[in-house]
């Protein structure tokens, strides 16, 4: 299967919610996000059994997750990806590998998680090279903010894993001072925080392209906190 197979599903007037052929589309705007009823991981239009769920953000073109899908064929991996262009890639690699252990996203990180995802539900979460929106004015846009910190705490199971991998040494900064402030999380590195070097992670299409460019690769990892205040 090509990219360009998987067509559009609606226009910005015909928009909704929509669960098909292993992809769920959440449109940004849209005004009543309670109608649809997430029907679960175990459900058959989703994975259709109770393995471990990953969660990825920012899953790009699917490279990394599809890999990981594969490798690891006794869990559960949700590639969460808002542009359309991409979703159509990772949902190639999912139709060309046979991947029915592989669930795709369409929408942005923080509705699905906020209005979608199960609380506790979630074994281990991934954030690979979010836009680091540098500018000032743009920070509103960032992925790593204080609100969605507090949704990945309720997601996620107790003792779960998050990463976040960025080449981008600010985005790092920052993202480790909103990390530090919340009890939900607690890191599994020592002060600065990350290390520039994980065995057995894994690549991508950004990791490959500013590796190229001779950025350095950051690797943050926190663990869910045991007496966390979250629901776990």
């Amino acid at each position: 299967m090509k990219p360009k197979d998987l067509k559009s599903q609606y226009t910005w007037d015909t928009r909704c919610i929509k669960l098909e052929d292993g992809v769920f589309y959440v449109p940004s705007h849209y005004p009543n996000y309670g109608s649809f009823t997430f029907p679960g991981w175990a459900h058959s239009d989703v994975f259709g059994n109770e393995n471990p769920v990953n969660v990825e953000y920012c899953s790009g073109n699917g490279a990394w997750i599809a890999t990981k899908a594969m490798e690891f064929p006794n869990e559960n991996w949700v590639a969460v990806e808002k542009r359309f262009d991409r979703v159509r890639k990772i949902w190639s690699k999912k139709k060309n590998h046979g991947l029915n252990n592989l669930f795709i996203v369409c929408g942005e990180a923080q509705t699905f998680t906020e209005h979608y995802i199960p609380k506790g539900s979630v074994k281990d979460i991934f954030i690979n090279f979010p836009d680091p929106w540098p500018k000032k004015r743009h920070a509103k846009h960032r992925l790593m903010q204080s609100d969605f910190v507090d949704m990945m705490g309720q997601v996620i199971k107790k003792e779960g894993a998050l990463t976040l991998v960025t080449d981008d040494p600010d985005y790092s900064i920052r993202s480790t001072d909103v990390l530090l402030q919340h009890d939900a999380f607690e890191s599994l590195y020592p002060m600065p925080f990350y290390q520039t070097s994980l065995t057995g992670y894994g690549s991508s299409y950004f990791d490959a392209l500013w590796r190229q460019k001779g950025r350095q690769i950051r690797y943050h990892r926190y663990r869910k906190t045991v007496n966390s205040a979250a629901i776990s």
